[in-house]
C-alpha cells in the first residue's frame, strides 16, 4: 500500500479537493427590526421573549385602575391627606400670621405617619416619621 503511485493519486486528489473549495465573505444580518433593517417576522418572536424573561411587576400596573383598589385602603388614604393638608395649612398659617390657626408644638400621629413639631429660635422643625418603614424626614420652616 506504500507504493509512490498510490501517494502520487492520493496527492493530487488532495490538490484538487483542496482547489475546489471555495470561500465568502461574513455578512451581517440584523436579526432585530427595531435595530435597522432587521426582519419584520422577528418581530414578535422578540418581544415575547423578552417579556417572558421580565421578572418585575410594573407597580403603576396595579394601581392604573382605580377599581383594582380596595375601598377601604382609598378612604384610609384620603383621610390621611386630608389631615396632612390640614396640618400644613396650619403650619403655614402659623408662619404667615393668620389669627388663629396657629400650629402647636408637640407630637401628632397621622394613620401611620408621626409627626413631632418642635418650636426653634428661627422657626419650626418638623420631624416626619413613617413608623411602617422606618423612614425619616426632618423640615425646617423658618420664621419671616
Amino acid at each position: 500500500m506504500n507504493s509512490p503511485v498510490l501517494r502520487a493519486a492520493l496527492v493530487a486528489l488532495l490538490a484538487l479537493v483542496s482547489h475546489c473549495a471555495l470561500a465568502q465573505d461574513f455578512v451581517y444580518e440584523p436579526k432585530n427590526p427595531a435595530f435597522g433593517g432587521g426582519n419584520t417576522f422577528n418581530y414578535s418572536w422578540l418581544l415575547s421573549s423578552a417579556q417572558s424573561q421580565n421578572a418585575i411587576a410594573d407597580p403603576a400596573a396595579a394601581t392604573s385602575n382605580p377599581f383594582q383598589q380596595d375601598p377601604i385602603k382609598q378612604f384610609e388614604q384620603n383621610l390621611n391627606q386630608q389631615i396632612l393638608g390640614q396640618l400644613a395649612q396650619k403650619l403655614v398659617g402659623n408662619q404667615f400670621g393668620s389669627a388663629g390657626q396657629g400650629l402647636q408644638a408637640g407630637n401628632y400621629n397621622v394613620g401611620s405617619y408621626q409627626i413631632n413639631v418642635v418650636p426653634s429660635s428661627g422657626g419650626f422643625s418638623i420631624q416626619i416619621t413613617d413608623t411602617n418603614t422606618g423612614n425619616q424626614t426632618t423640615v425646617t420652616v423658618p420664621y419671616f
